[in-house]
């Protein structure tokens, strides 16, 4: 026997506790980096995925591991585990029964291999796992457990399976959010769980075992092995808490900078125009319209389309304060609003003639439930912004749309429960181009108010006692649309003021920001007093309306409406502008001008760059499409390439067996497996001669007997055949089983190569008796006295 085959079989069989110790120190390693998901999805609603995911690539990995299966099998497997299991862990909406995959179960899990990496950076966090974010956890959790189990399994080097879950961290860390979960503490653990792994596995190898035997005795050898443990113990805790300590010093003030910062999200609520700005148009155009329905609105409550609270000048707009802030717009999902204090109520919307992208709604808002045909391009498009209780729907509201709102309405408070109340610490915008009247006369309006709300009512009774009401329709006193700031100072400064709803709570809400009062305003719709309460509420342009929403502590955003009555109209009509006749006086002619010189013609480059874009576009459909036709022909493939992948591992096993002789007797199984294949019928037991007859009248390969007496030459001969001997009889096999694929058809070529017959019964069903054959051919070599033949080793004392 060689002295490599000496030395592979002086090697010890991997014991119990080591296979347990990787496998939990994986899991840890894993554990840490799953942590990293929890702010994009705002909880633990992706643990089931993501967990999930790496306990099927542990067990991939293990199996594979157990039963030294190369890297095809691996990859089959782990395709086939995610497609099985991706329905129930990833994508549980769209499997039969929450479990059993459907076909757009495996239809999403084909194209997210491809598109969910970019739906989740292009999403504002949170993300929702209804519209297919889980497949990112899952399917990374699942890759990168199959890896670094394969590493930490098989390598005596475990070091090497800390790289690919490094990786994970950073990836994790790289699609999150700018706000970390538990940075300071998913280092720290990493850390230690990597340095304790490393070192117990330093301490079980075979030499320090080996030296530990050899030099000290057994009770000395244990108790330096517990002394390093409780040693390495105490420094990792010391380094532990001074890295905690450290970081509590030296943490950046600056947000971190993640892959989501460098991507555009889909949705900006800039790119569409302020809800205010259709005011006076609902009033024209929709008097009699039925815009839209709601039933189930308590008494008192009022539906919201939009809160305004930052102004340009031109116009007051909403406003997004990003990832993190109290007015982030984020996709909708359940449980929006969990603090919301007031009375629970379910509402119901129909869509008829409105048609906006801004979604009536009211209260706080848990849930959105869109139902109808659209009802899941609306799901997907519709963002949601607690802080300023407004909804977006990027696809915009139509006929026939509908959908049920979960919400809670706020309680109604009194005058006398706001009479201590300070005003809320809220961070709202700063306006701009704000009339510079507007200071001193709100200073003077509550020059007189002792108290926060008594501040507010001032403001309120001001406009809505002092002014008059009018949209300046046809047969009305004249009242221009819109609240810039021209519009607002002509309000202020002419002689009477004249306007709506649209330039009354602009007025108030700029008034109060002058001198430091949280206002904002909220543009909307709610019922007559003869209406409120009624079982069905139908919103029309004749009851839309704005008004003024200012936030004290401890109680929230309170409405004011500094709005004249409609009938308070002005009774002197000499408020329309009149005519100033001037007389009429010759003008000298103007003088000669010089020609203007015209800029220079520029070249147009927006043909090309749409010709870029079109470019790129079909670039990505192409690369979209590609990646789907692989994901779709990995799945179809996945069997077949197990089965492909197991026979070629049995193939290698056989051809670099330790003894020359097993790699002659897995030649000839190699050669009876493809006849297997190929339709032929062994029986059980029989010898290599007997197996050879059988081959031939089936398959009519006459040359199969020859070498099935070459064989037993030599697998009992005297002495092992040399490595020469073994490529030429491999060579042989080769010849004999290319010439039975070269005799059949395609298809039964094919039928063969697939056939699990080889696998399940075939050879598989005599490898006891050859394996009996072989060790009797083994200790004909080592018993002198014994005799050789073709079938049975018999010692010359036993034959007649």
């Amino acid at each position: 026997m060689s002295a490599t085959a000496q030395a592979r079989t002086s090697v010890p069989a991997i014991p119990v506790r080591r296979w347990i110790l990787d496998i939990v120190a994986v899991t840890v390693l894993l554990g840490v980096s799953i942590a990293g998901f929890w702010p994009t999805f705002a909880g633990a609603s992706y643990l089931v995925a993501a967990i999930g995911g790496a306990l099927l690539g542990i067990a991939v990995a293990a199996v594979a591991a157990w039963r030294r299966w190369g890297i095809l099998i691996i990859a089959g497997l782990t395709v086939l585990a995610y497609f099985l299991f991706g329905g129930a862990l990833a994508l549980p909406h769209t499997a039969i029964f929450g479990v059993i995959p459907s076909i757009d179960t495996l239809q999403q899990l084909a194209i997210g291999v491809v598109t969910s990496w970019k739906q989740l950076l292009t999403t504002v966090a949170p993300v929702s796992g209804a519209d297919g974010h889980f497949i990112v956890p899952f399917l990374l959790m699942l890759i990168i457990a199959v890896v670094t189990a394969s590493l930490a399994l098989r390598l005596a080097q475990p070091a090497w399976a800390l790289i690919p879950a490094g990786i994970l961290l950073a990836v994790v860390i790289a699609l999150g959010t700018p706000e970390p979960a538990v940075p300071v503490i998913q280092g720290a653990v990493f850390a230690l769980a990597s340095i304790t792994w490393l070192a117990v596995r330093q301490i079980w190898s075979p030499q320090n075992a080996a030296v530990s035997v050899g030099e000290v005795d057994p009770g000395r050898a244990n108790h330096m092995r517990v002394r390093r443990l409780l040693s390495g113990a105490v420094v990792l805790a010391v380094a532990a808490g001074v890295g905690v300590a450290t970081s509590a010093f030296t943490a950046p003030a600056e947000v971190r900078h993640v892959l989501r910062d460098t991507i555009i999200p889909p949705f900006n609520v800039r790119d569409y125009p302020s809800a205010l700005q259709s005011f006076r148009g609902h009033v024209r155009d929709d008097a009699d319209s039925t815009l839209f329905t709601v039933r189930g609105l308590p008494e008192g409550a009022r539906v919201r389309l939009a809160a305004m609270d930052e102004f340009d000048g031109q116009v007051i707009n909403v406003v997004d304060g990003g990832p993190g802030s109290s007015s982030a717009f984020t996709p909708i999902r359940s449980n929006m609003s969990p603090d919301a204090e007031g009375v629970p109520v379910t509402l119901q919307f129909d869509i008829d003639e409105y048609s906006d992208v801004w979604v009536p709604q009211a209260g706080l808002v848990s849930e959105f439930r869109f139902s109808g045909d659209d009802g899941d391009a609306l799901r997907r498009g519709t963002y949601y912004s607690t802080g300023s209780a407004t909804a977006v729907a990027t696809a915009g509201l139509g006929k026939g749309d509908s959908y049920t709102v979960q919400t809670t309405i706020p309680a109604e408070y009194s005058d006398e429960q706001l009479a201590e109340a300070e005003f809320g610490a809220v961070r709202l915008p700063k306006n701009e181009n704000v009339p510079e009247e507007l200071t001193s006369l709100a200073g003077e309006i509550v020059s007189d108010a002792e108290t926060p709300v008594e501040q507010v009512q001032a403001l309120e009774t001001f406009l809505s006692e002092d002014g008059f009401f009018s949209h300046g329709l046809e047969g009305e006193v004249i009242s221009r649309s819109g609240h810039t700031a021209e519009r607002i100072s002509t309000l202020i400064g002419g002689d009477q003021m004249i306007g709506d709803d649209e330039q009354y709570a602009v007025t108030m809400a700029l008034l109060a920001g002058e001198i430091g009062i949280p206002a904002r305003v909220v543009m909307g719709f709610y019922p007559d007093e003869e209406q409120d309460g009624a079982a069905s509420f139908t919103a029309t342009g004749d009851n839309i309306r704005a008004w003024v929403e200012v936030n004290f502590d401890g109680f929230g955003w309170v409405p004011f409406d500094p709005t004249p009555p409609e009938d308070q109209v002005p009774n002197d009509q000499n408020t329309k502008p009149r005519a100033d006749p001037k007389p009429q006086v010759l003008q000298p002619p103007p003088p000669p001008q010089e020609p203007v010189d015209l800029p220079p013609t520029l070249p147009d480059d927006r043909e090309s760059e749409d010709e870029s874009l079109n470019i790129g576009g079909i670039i990505l459909a192409i690369l979209a499409i590609g990646g789907i036709t692989l994901g779709i022909i990995a799945l179809l493939a996945s069997p077949f390439i197990i089965i492909g992948a197991w026979k070629a591992s049995r193939r290698r096993s056989r051809r670099t067996a330790e003894r020359t002789a097993d790699r002659i007797a897995g030649g000839w199984d190699e050669l009876t497996d493809r006849a297997v294949d190929y339709g032929a019928r062994l029986a059980p037991g029989a010898t290599r001669g007997e197996e050879a007859v059988l081959v031939a009248e089936s398959l009519t390969v006459p040359t199969v007997t020859t070498l099935a007496h070459r064989a037993d030459a030599e697998v009992f001969g005297p002495s092992d055949p040399s490595p020469a001997d073994v490529e030429a009889f491999w060579q042989q096999v080769d010849e004999i089983v290319a010439g039975l694929g070269s005799e059949a058809g395609f298809w039964k070529r094919t039928k063969a190569r697939l056939s699990l017959r080889s696998l399940l019964v075939g050879s598989a069903v005599s490898n006891g008796f050859q394996g009996l054959k072989t060790a009797a051919a083994a200790r004909v070599r080592r018993e002198p006295g014994t005799i050789k033949n073709s079938t049975s080793d018999v010692p010359e004392s036993e034959t007649p």
